[in-house]
């Protein structure tokens, strides 16, 4: 068993459903996106702590 219970198999197969349903270029940009985002995200939080200094 894997997380919480979920197979590694199962986790194959959601991925290749996930991977159908949307293809290879637009996961790649959501990925990309979120991690601008994520980013972003810690330099405000970083950038908020300075000005409270």
């Amino acid at each position: 068993m894997g997380l919480s219970g979920i197979s590694p198999l199962s986790l194959l197969l959601i991925l290749l459903i996930i991977v159908a349903l949307f293809g290879t270029q637009k996961i790649k940009t959501l990925g990309s996106d979120l991690g601008t985002a994520i980013k972003n995200f810690r330099r405000a939080l970083h950038e908020d702590e300075d000005k409270k200094s």
